[in-house]
């Protein structure tokens, strides 16, 4: 008697990125739709710091190799697949090679290091987004700065209309610029990068409707100025939570390079931001320049990104009935059709989709040939 073997529910991704290793484990749920984190953990490495050519330096490899193996025992209390992508510092290291041939060696065959483009990162950051905002049918303007490189895309109904990859990143602009009157080199230099590679009028050309920011550094942004971090004393907490403005953005801005020199302040920002606080304000000062040159007056957040697109994406291969790219609306209906009907009646009527949309395909195959 033959059975049939039902897909594992658990989903992990390992994203790793130029100043962080982050591991997403998920569940999902089939009948609703739905993610449920399960664990998210997040590790300082910082790939390649100080490094020209860009390196994996010893200390950096050692960093990674530690974290990859606390990783690893949390994986194997779960039994899930896991998918593991390496982004910018990767991209770029000159002994990228030799690096994830080490952590194979260290960490067996299980950790297969896919090295990304650019172009990838931005597609999954993009579905990762769709899992968390409902703007499949908007054409959005999506980026996500990160530690090496920013990912700039417009999409619309689950399709990459433009994406590019700029070498601007917070890891990278930090350790460029150190010294004296450094946020205004900052700034000349980011403006000089962004007109040079043409995106602004590129990004005008397509326009967009909807801009969304999905980075951890962008998330930490909108946290401090949602909690009045950025504001003066009769100033304080907003009530609404995942936008900003431009014009609160550069408040903030302006009470970070405020406070550069002062040693109160420096505590306050170690305090709100943790480990991020090194790199902020060049993060900060990138996003200011972005939404300037593209004269953009306010921004959604999404909670989601890339390590949520990859997930996505896995679950889209092992349950093709699920439409991923538009899941924050196919959640909104199976959740309404959940209130009139039991989650067995929901998981048949979900395999019976699944059949008749394999049944149309093959009748819409036989009616071409």
């Amino acid at each position: 008697m033959s059975t049939s073997i039902q897909p594992s529910n658990l989903f992990a991704s390992i994203d790793m990125g130029t100043n962080s290793f982050k591991l997403l484990i998920i569940q999902f749920e089939p009948s609703t739709a739905r993610f449920t984190t399960l664990h998210h953990h997040s590790s300082a490495v910082v790939l390649g710091r100080n490094s020209s050519p860009p390196f994996i330096s010893p200390e950096s490899r050692f960093r990674a190799i530690e974290a990859l193996v606390e990783f690893q025992s949390i994986l194997r209390s779960h039994e899930v697949r896991t998918r593991v992508v390496g982004t910018s510092a990767l991209r770029e290291a000159t002994n990228n090679g030799d690096f994830v041939i080490e952590v194979r060696e260290k960490l067996g065959f299980d950790f297969n290091v896919e090295i990304i483009s650019g172009f990838e990162e931005a597609r999954l950051t993009y579905l990762g987004v769709l899992q968390f905002l409902p703007v499949y049918d908007k054409k959005v303007l999506i980026f996500d700065i990160g530690g090496g490189s920013s990912e700039f895309l417009i999409g619309e109904n689950g399709r990459v209309l433009y994406a590019e990859s700029l070498k601007l990143g917070h890891v990278t602009l930090t350790q460029k610029f150190r010294e004296g009157d450094f946020v205004g080199l900052m700034r000349d230099y980011v403006c000089e990068q962004i007109l040079a590679s043409g995106l602004v009028g590129k990004v005008k050309d397509f326009g967009f409707e909807v801009v969304i920011g999905s980075s951890g550094t962008i998330r930490a942004i909108e946290k401090a100025i949602w909690s009045g971090f950025g504001c003066d004393e009769k100033g304080g907490r907003r009530k609404e939570h995942w936008w900003f403005s431009r014009e609160e953005l550069r408040v903030f801005v302006e009470r970070l390079c405020r406070g550069l020199d002062s040693e109160e302040e420096r505590v306050k920002r170690d305090g709100f931001f943790g480990r991020r606080s090194e790199f902020i304000v060049a993060g900060a000062v990138l996003l200011d320049v972005i939404l300037e040159l593209l004269e953009i007056s306010e921004m959604k957040v999404s909670g989601y990104a890339l390590g949520e697109g990859v997930v996505a994406e896995m679950v889209a291969e092992s349950f093709p009935m699920c439409d991923l790219n538009a899941n924050v609306r196919w959640k909104s209906v199976m959740r309404l059709a959940m209130r009139f009907n039991g989650k067995d009646r929901m998981r048949s009527g979900v395999q019976c989709a699944a059949t008749a949309k394999v049944l149309l395909g093959r009748l819409g195959s036989n009616g071409k040939s």
